[in-house]
């Protein structure tokens, strides 16, 4: 079984999540790396929405600022419901750690209706996940693509094609069953490697990432395939599109700054044990 981002304990103010090891990043020792952080707010906003009891709306638009260095260290999340209409609710949540806020996010939840019979264009993406059975990567719960070289590891995959991410589910917290909507929320975070890993490593890191969804993942993976990326004097926005085996379901943004010190070896990232 795949080992969770945190296991949680009762603190003085509440529930503490607690980092394991698969929450530690590739940036620095003590760093967390952003798929926890997003996967730990999202586990926090869906159980705000359970509990108004709105069983008749669906996760929309999820964004996450990830404003201050997160550390493999102790952390707590608050909720709080910003507009709940018939139709819609808008829900923030923040994490905090020793006793300020490192992270944020703001989710839209809308209510699903019929869809209207008028014709309207859509997008023509189309990305292929890997076939059926294929071997991940078993240390990073993935599979990357490119244009060059195909679906394998990462090491094939330095150099400047667009590229594609295929990633397994991973357990927010022990013992709990992970959502698609946790899933999808926290895996948005590898968007920055399908945009930004290149022939000298992951030299950018996000500041943020938004996901919209038009409908939830089906399965236990989840893929994410560049549809652009724009560089100018050190800061990269990509852009990319989330799809499942069942096809597109939503599409995914980040903001990120150039690193090129402390660049990442993606190809030998794993969590510290």
């Amino acid at each position: 079984m795949t080992a969770a981002f945190f296991r949680s304990r009762t603190g003085p103010s509440g529930e503490e999540l607690i980092p394991q090891a698969e929450a530690s990043s590739g940036w620095g020792d003590e760093h967390m790396r952003g798929l926890a952080v997003s996967s730990a707010l999202a586990r926090a906003t869906e159980q705000q929405v359970e509990t108004l009891g709105r069983t008749d709306l669906a996760p929309t638009r999820w964004t996450v600022d990830l404003f201050r260095p997160t550390r493999l260290r102790p952390c707590t999340t608050s909720v709080s419901v910003v507009r709940e209409g018939r139709r819609l609710c808008l829900i923030d949540s923040v994490l905090e750690q020793d006793g300020r806020p490192v992270a944020r996010a703001s989710a839209l939840w809308l209510t699903p209706s019929r869809s209207p019979s008028g014709a309207v264009w859509s997008g023509g993406a189309q990305p292929e996940p890997p076939p059926v059975g294929a071997e991940l990567v078993r240390a990073q719960h993935r599979l990357y693509f490119t244009e060059k070289t195909g679906w394998g590891d990462a090491t094939q995959s330095r150099n400047d094609a667009r590229k594609q991410i295929w990633h397994e589910r991973i357990p927010v917290v022990e013992g709990e069953t992970v959502t698609p909507f946790q899933m999808a929320a926290g895996i948005a975070d590898v968007v920055n490697v399908a945009a930004n890993f290149g022939s000298d490593g992951l030299e950018f890191i996000n500041a943020d990432l938004t996901l919209t969804l038009a409908r939830l993942p089906v399965g236990p993976a989840v893929g994410f395939a560049t549809t652009d990326r724009i560089e100018q004097h050190g800061i990269a926005i990509g852009a990319a599109v989330a799809f499942d085996r069942t096809g597109v379901f939503g599409t995914a943004a980040l903001c990120a700054l150039a690193d090129g010190q402390r660049a990442v070896d993606v190809a030998n990232f794993a969590p510290r044990a």
